[in-house]
């Protein structure tokens, strides 16, 4: 049997490194099993997984190496590889890979510890570790500061839901968020977004806003706390809600939508996506009037909202056609995903409601944003520490791809 060697080359990282090294190899005739490169605050970690056909003397190829590294100021180390080692890793291959992604402000020790800590409690061996975020700058965080490390885990896991439960306990201690996913064909392949409008896409309840201008804000309030908290049905509070709003100006929803905020990182995301090539959409258990002024400002494809009966210029307390609860959210999805020709699995849903769960649940990928408790704990996956652009991280977009020209 022929030889396998692992060789392992580190230091100061140098033009043409790779190039020198891969031409001794090729001189000796080598099979190249594996390679991996990774440059680190311009440290460079070298390794090749080498087959040593029967014309070449492994020591002399292991010495024209070590020589060359020698010239280049590098350290090399030369490991023979037992077949059956090899054979073991080759036989892992078949293994299910997962990725779990860490999303901060900033990124610490202590969060790598406690999440390689869980991976390794649950038998699962770390593949690669990628930071996806930019290069953070020495001092004081710049404002609304991103960070994002990529795991790519490997091997059986016995109980995905006590995985899952473990990572978000280590989440909630420290303060971050952690996605775990399976790494299968769709994870890079998704091709619709989806979005709930009031607290995911604008930081407000539009509805709560327009009661306070017509005074009765306290009621609204409150019914729209339990109904997102999935305390009442959505479509009975609703109906209850806009008929509070009786009598009101149509100036006010000019007022208001002039003055509505838009979330973090929404811009950022929606124009990465288009760029992209994505199709978006609002599926909004809100109101038309505003989700299509938000449609021209972000360039989103698809508006589904409720339509806000007015007459004389008043408000009527009547909703026209029907109304947008999560069963229609869910409904909508599906037939904008059959529009577009995808599987669902193609789809991402974000939401923070309760009526964002159906819709949450059938989609491939379904991201509950600073989510209320229930929803946040049904959920496949959460976001509460970053703004909506954390959700590139999720696709395996490092800052690079979102911003062209960006450090890497």
């Amino acid at each position: 049997m022929h030889d396998i060697l692992l060789i392992s080359i580190s230091g100061e990282d140098q033009p043409g490194l790779t190039a020198g090294v891969t031409s001794i190899l090729a001189d000796h005739g080598v099979n190249v099993l594996d390679i991996g490169q990774a440059v680190i605050h311009a440290t460079l970690s070298m390794g090749v997984l080498v087959e040593v056909p029967d014309s070449c003397d492994p020591a002399v190829m292991s010495e024209s190496i070590r020589a060359y590294a020698q010239a280049h100021g590098m350290q090399t180390r030369v490991t023979a590889v037992p077949h059956d080692s090899y054979a073991r890793w080759v036989e892992a291959q078949g293994r299910a890979r997962y990725i779990i992604t860490l999303l901060a402000r900033k990124i610490t020790a202590d969060q790598l510890a406690r999440v390689t800590a869980v991976v390794s409690a649950h038998g699962l061996n770390i593949d690669s570790i990628n930071r996806l975020s930019g290069r953070i700058p020495l001092g004081e965080l710049p404002a609304l500061s991103k960070a994002c490390v990529e795991f790519s885990v490997r091997g059986p896991l016995q109980d995905s839901g006590a995985f899952r439960r473990d990572l978000l306990e280590v989440a909630a201690v420290l303060d971050v968020d952690l996605a775990f996913q399976q790494d299968n064909m769709y994870r890079r392949n998704r091709r619709l977004v989806v979005f709930d409008m009031d607290s995911t896409l604008i930081e407000a309840e539009v509805i709560d806003e327009l009661a306070a201008l017509a005074g009765v804000g306290a009621q609204v309030s409150a019914i729209t706390e339990r109904a997102m908290r999935g305390e009442i049905d959505f479509s009975e509070s609703f109906r209850a809600r806009v008929a509070l709003l009786r009598g009101l100006k149509e100036e006010a929803l000019q007022q208001v939508s002039a003055r509505l905020k838009i979330t973090e990182g929404a811009e950022h995301l929606l124009a990465t996506l288009r760029a992209l090539g994505y199709k978006t959409a609002i599926l909004s258990g809100g109101f038309t009037y505003f989700a299509r002024d938000l449609q021209q400002h972000l360039g989103i494809d698809y508006v589904h909202a409720n339509e806000l009966d007015i007459a004389d210029g008043l408000v009527t307390g009547e909703v026209k056609g029907p109304i947008v609860d999560g069963n229609r959210k869910a409904e909508l999805l599906r037939q904008l995903a059959r529009q577009e020709g995808i599987d669902l699995q193609q789809v991402i849903a974000v939401g923070d409601g309760a009526n964002d769960l159906p819709m949450l649940s059938i989609a491939g990928l379904g991201i509950a944003f600073r989510a209320k408790p229930l929803v946040k704990q049904s959920a496949d996956q959460s976001i509460s520490t970053l703004g909506l652009d954390a959700i590139l991280y999720l696709l395996g977009l490092s800052d690079r791809y979102q911003n062209p020209g960006a450090a890497g």
